[in-house]
């Protein structure tokens, strides 16, 4: 990924929180990515969709965070 590209924290947020980890995808961060799309749908199976917002909210935030340190 070229060090130059500027990151919309706003929109790598909002991509994360419909559907965690594409924002990480977004910011270049594959295997980040990966963990989420597979982590959050066992969460929401697994707890009957609790802990599944608490990792979309996670997902955003993460994905917020870094493409907010690197624009």
């Amino acid at each position: 990924m070229s060090s130059n590209r500027h990151l919309n924290p706003g929109l790598a947020a909002v991509l994360s929180f419909f559907i965690p980890g594409v924002g990480q995808f977004y910011n270049g961060k594959f295997l980040r990515g990966i963990f989420w799309l597979i982590i959050t749908p066992g969460l929401w199976v697994g707890t009957g969709g609790t802990l599944g917002w608490i990792c979309h909210i996670i997902a955003a935030y993460t994905a917020y965070s870094y493409a907010r340190s690197r624009s």
